[in-house]
């Protein structure tokens, strides 16, 4: 049976259950349907017979309110380049190459293209909306922890890897490195260039108690200035935003990620963390970067009279 065989079918069987019943209302209620779709279809049906019960072909698309190809051409890109959704598409031409389109506008584009989804990026339920708590100067809180990565060689055996992370609370501006070991060594070079790598003095560092962040790497902290704190266990969300980004690491680098050598490996980890800072938007932000809410936070701070 065609599908127009299948509408005519369908509206037949709703006229015939209206005549047995005799109760349009009860009739609608029952298929789901308006009173006003119902006679709709019989004045169709009256004029047309059952020709007039086939959904009629929608207008023909106007190429004259279609997007330009240009933008099109720009979404796809940003889209296969940074995997970003809609509403930070949107954010980003603006941002990078002054054209305005809505996120809703770029979700058609997506979805004509069947790039609307992307695997393991999917909200399968609605979400609470969450409250938000931050420090408000750079620098006075940051989170740090350990990523466990798991890759295949060339040979397709799994290796793991461990990309140590610090965010910090203010700014959300990131340093990543990875490492081949999970231990205490790492752990204080990681800080280390943590410490030559944000572009302001560290007041407090955030852990779990895990075992690469002990001791050791306790007072080599407080050895360099910085105090430690540790969340309690059993808490990660303590250390939520770190997390939250390590999630973000999964979806938009690691999925996407086709490794070969570690050498390879830490430049692609590199760029990655390069355009997390200075051009990813960032909802949290209100779709800014870590760096333009560096220089927000720092704007009172630099004001000359």
């Amino acid at each position: 049976m065609t599908k127009a065989e299948r509408e005519i079918a369908h509206k037949l069987k709703v006229f015939e259950y209206a005549k047995q019943s005799g109760n349009v209302t009860a009739t609608c209620r029952h298929f789901g349907i308006s009173r006003f779709t119902f006679y709709e279809w019989k004045k169709r049906y009256k004029s047309k017979g059952e020709q007039g019960l086939v959904n009629s072909k929608p207008c023909p698309e106007n190429p004259k309110l279609r997007t330009p190809q240009y933008i099109v051409d720009k979404i796809i890109e940003v889209r296969n380049d940074f995997r970003l959704g809609d509403k930070k598409i949107s954010w980003y031409l603006k941002t990078y190459y002054n054209i305005e389109i809505s996120p809703s506008g770029v979700y058609v584009i997506l979805k004509r293209y069947g790039l609307n989804r992307l695997p393991q990026n999917m909200r399968k339920r609605s979400k609470r909306a969450i409250i938000r708590y931050e420090k408000k100067v750079p620098g006075h809180h940051v989170q740090m922890d350990v990523k466990f990565v798991t890759l295949k060689d060339k040979s397709g055996h799994a290796i793991r890897r461990y990309q140590y992370t610090a965010i910090d609370d203010a700014t959300r501006i990131r340093a990543l490195k990875i490492y081949d070991r999970h231990n205490q060594e790492n752990a204080i070079d990681f800080v280390n260039y943590v410490v030559d790598k944000f572009p302001f003095r560290i007041h407090t560092i955030q852990t779990d108690n895990g075992h690469e962040f002990n001791t050791r790497f306790h007072w080599h902290l407080y050895d360099i200035g910085i105090n430690h704190r540790y969340i309690r266990p059993m808490t990660p969300h303590l250390n939520g935003k770190v997390e939250r980004s390590h999630k973000t690491d999964k979806m938009e680098f690691y999925q996407f990620l086709e490794y070969t050598d570690d050498v390879d490996l830490n430049e692609k980890l590199a760029y990655w963390e390069n355009f997390y800072n200075f051009a990813r938007p960032h909802a949290s932000l209100g779709y800014k970067t870590p760096y333009e809410r560096l220089k927000e936070r720092m704007a009172p701070f630099m004001s000359t009279k």
